[in-house]
């Protein structure tokens, strides 16, 4: 039996990879969340094949690829990740990685990627592989939606990358319910003293609405201009520059969560709600706007540039009785 390792921090990424492999395909399965468990495992003989995540707590997928050249540990690395940016690809293809498979994996794909690489070799006609046991997952409705969101992020940060000529830092999605004053008081607490500018755009479909939410620091548009070869004469023109490049992010992001989850969104133009100021005072003008809300944060950095954009995804209260029986159908 050949030992596979799968490392995802998403329990719901692995259960999904799992799932995918050819049936037939004699292994021995060891899970890892972040990259020190995966060294942990790979140095121990648990990982001759590896099926790696890049964007993970602890350690990375890029870490991780480093840290097994260095040691000259012999194993076989195929990376699975939401980020798809071409730089990505080469990055890790220049690091070691054997191949690269955009998430969430779809079976025929693996099956022909891992028979392409030499990883997997089917039983001759007549003979039969001992198939793999069935494994219990309990995945949580944060877990699930966090990983939808990496997907979807992934996509949103390809698009940027293409647009602005640069390489997008990926974070880990942070989901959280929130009462509207806690919700006010950690976007206080998170941007302190800084003064912003913020593009807002609704989007509802099959019961689930919200605003997605995306916030820009006023000492970075200029970077942001310069990046994208603008010269803004005035401020409408800055106002014009900023509500497109939130259409790109948040368009690709709500297009990638909806495609997982199988619905359609109907996108209401962008509005910009506010420049020049503190946070505080962009929630006070909108606060009617959020009640009770689910939030999904993605905070993008645009490598070799002090620029970052934090997106939030705000979903109504009503909205998640259909939004966690969508996840829920993912996680079954």
């Amino acid at each position: 039996m050949l030992p596979l390792l799968v490392c995802d921090d998403s329990t719901m990424a692995r259960k999904q990879l799992i799932r995918a492999l050819p049936p037939e395909w004699p292994v021995t399965i060891t899970q890892a969340s972040q990259g020190e468990e995966a060294m942990a495992a790979i140095r121990q003989g648990l990982g001759e094949v590896v099926l790696l995540d890049l964007t993970m707590p602890v350690m990375d997928g890029y870490q991780v690829l480093a840290k097994v050249r260095e040691e000259g540990l012999a194993c076989r690395i195929l990376v699975v990740s939401g980020d798809i940016q071409d730089e990505a690809q080469r990055r890790v293809a220049e690091l070691g990685a054997l191949g690269f498979i955009q998430k969430p994996a779809p079976a025929e794909e693996l099956r022909a990627t891992l028979k392409r690489l030499g990883l997997f070799q089917p039983p001759a006609s007549g003979e039969t592989a001992p198939a793999h046991e069935e494994r219990l997952f309990k995945v949580g409705f944060r877990d699930a939606l966090r990983e939808v969101s990496n997907v979807a992020m992934g996509r949103a940060a390809a698009l940027l990358a293409a647009e602005l000529g640069v390489f997008v830092q990926l974070p880990i999605p942070q989901v959280n319910l929130f009462e509207v004053s806690e919700l006010h008081m950690a976007l206080e607490d998170a941007r302190r003293g800084e003064h912003l500018s913020a593009v807002c755009q609704g989007f509802i479909g099959e019961a689930i609405a919200g605003e997605a939410l995306l916030l820009f620091h006023d000492s970075e548009v200029a970077d942001i201009a310069q990046l994208l070869g603008w010269q803004p004469k005035d401020a409408g023109e800055t106002s014009e520059m900023l509500l497109d490049l939130a259409s790109i992010l948040i368009g690709a992001c709500l297009a990638g969560i909806a495609e997982q989850i199988d619905i359609r969104f109907s996108q209401g133009h962008p509005q910009l709600l506010g420049q020049h100021a503190a946070i505080g005072e962009l929630i006070q003008l909108n606060r009617e706007r959020w009640k009770k809300t689910l939030a999904v944060e993605i905070s993008y950095g645009l490598e070799g540039h002090a620029v970052h954009f934090d997106l939030l995804l705000l979903f109504t209260e009503d909205s998640l009785p259909r939004l966690t029986g969508k996840i829920q159908y993912l996680m079954e």
